[in-house]
């Protein structure tokens, strides 16, 4: 009797069988795409890339999270008064709520020395301080970085 209440309570504590069975966790990926030339084709092709990769794992049922970092000329992405790509980064913004859009700070400050105004950026448009710097610190957190 003592002999089966030990093999029960070994069958317990043997770790691995419900882990085996329990489903596995959804990865949750993470890439960074970066603009920094004023050209319409690469504005789209990141925005095509962003598209296809929530496509892509929105089908797989994982999470992924994009950041389009946007740095000197390709800050033009991201402003108000000259972006190329504003309604479509408008309509992308409503419809895939993972892709996010860095503007570079430093960029704005030295267009804004060079046109003597301000640089308005588009609504969906984050400022942090340096784009370069954005892309070191996710890339350091284990994000995948492309450049388009």
């Amino acid at each position: 009797m003592v002999g089966a209440a030990l093999l029960v309570s070994a069958a317990v504590l043997v770790p691995g069988d419900a882990a085996a069975r329990a489903p596995a966790a959804k990865k949750q990926h993470h890439l960074i795409l970066q603009v920094n030339t004023n050209d319409p084709a690469a504005m789209n092709l990141a925005l095509n890339n962003a598209t296809n990769v929530v496509q892509y794992y929105g089908e797989l049922s994982e999470k992924v999270k994009v950041e389009v970092v946007a740095f000197g000329p390709g800050l033009h992405m991201l402003r108000e008064d000259t972006s190329p790509v504003k309604a479509r980064i408008e309509t992308m913004a409503l419809s895939a709520p993972e892709v996010s859009f860095k503007a570079c700070g430093n960029t704005r400050d030295n267009m804004h020395k060079a046109e003597s105004k301000d640089i308005p950026l588009i609504p969906q448009a984050q400022l942090v301080k340096s784009g370069v710097v954005r892309i070191m610190e996710l890339e350091e957190r284990g994000w995948t970085y492309v450049k388009p």
